[in-house]
């Protein structure tokens, strides 16, 4: 049973294209299409600060779901080899993160957020969930990345010249204590954790301003080495959410604001190719990923359109 249900999940329950055809001639739906003219822009951080209200409110945890599909959606994560370094971006409360664990007994995973409520939250569901390799293996730490950098302890400018000019890196024969040491206790000649093998952008991009949103994946890029992977999943353009969003709450082109203050946005392909493209990615993977899922309460049929894409960091 459970397989069934893994293999329903994860089928193409519906093509895109014809989803597309319906929304478009339907008049009720309308302004999800109008072209969006802005009269206003947002205080810088004011998406960031509601986020952190957010998870204030949902402090328990139990409103996200462990993401097991990651690890067939992305074998990567299971296949990137020994004392690998993943950083998850928007971490959240470890959802993302106990998958990855769980796949590997040496992977290391660098989880980052805006909010120190929900860094403390997903320490304390990792550290307590079954199965899992927490010490020195997952490192988060709080960061706004739509306002501020990467730290330099993740990927200084210095290494990263030396690592795009395909020189070994100072820190190399330091690599595997490095990975198992406290980011903000390097030793004296490790100047940084020279970057990272994979950068996991989960339903976060969708989370902060569409303008803001080149800036975030040009710093994914910096901090990864060459060669190494960006992972994306995100709402897709006409997923059920977005139809669901009244005219008022439109506050950009594809972009909506939620009754709390937060955002989301709803990609597509050509939008996202664009911008990975553009901050310098090569597009390894990129499609829509649409599943039909039924409500056990009401019984009605839904239907989730989600971006699934695999960016590289060239060599």
């Amino acid at each position: 049973m459970a397989e069934e249900k893994e293999a329903e999940y994860y089928s193409r329950d519906f093509e895109w294209e014809e989803l597309r055809d319906e929304i478009e001639k339907d008049s009720s739906l309308s302004h999800h299409i109008a072209p969006f003219i802005s009269s206003s822009s947002s205080p810088p951080s004011l998406e960031s600060e509601a986020w952190r209200r957010f998870h204030r409110r949902h402090a328990t945890g139990r409103f996200f779901k462990e993401r097991r599909y990651l690890l067939k959606e992305f074998p990567e994560l299971v296949s990137c080899g020994d004392s690998a370094k993943v950083l998850e971006v928007g971490c959240g409360n470890g959802s993302t993160v106990l998958p990855i664990l769980r796949a590997s007994q040496t992977i290391v995973v660098y989880g980052c957020d805006c909010s120190e409520d929900i860094i403390e939250k997903a320490k304390e569901i990792v550290a307590t969930s079954n199965g899992v390799p927490v010490k020195n293996h997952f490192l988060p730490f709080v960061l706004d990345l739509s306002v501020d950098n990467f730290p330099d302890w993740l990927f200084c400018m210095s290494c990263q010249s030396s690592s795009n000019e395909n020189r070994t890196l100072s820190q190399d024969a330091n690599q595997e204590n490095l990975t198992r040491s406290d980011p903000s206790s390097l030793g004296e000649n490790q100047c940084c954790v020279g970057g990272v093998d994979i950068v996991t952008l989960i339903f976060t991009l969708s989370a902060v301003p569409f303008n803001k949103m080149s800036l975030i994946i040009e710093k994914c890029l910096s901090v990864l080495k060459p060669g190494g992977l960006v992972l994306f999943r995100d709402y897709g353009l006409y997923d059920m959410t977005m139809l669901r969003f009244l005219p008022d709450q439109r506050v950009g082109y594809r972009e909506y604001m939620r009754s709390d203050g937060t955002l989301s946005y709803f990609f597509s392909l050509d939008i996202v190719r664009d911008l990975f493209v553009t901050a310098g990615f090569i597009k390894l993977e990129l499609q829509y990923c649409c599943v039909r899922s039924v409500n056990r309460r009401n019984g009605k049929k839904m239907r989730r359109v989600w971006v699934h894409g695999k960016f590289q960091k060239p060599i």
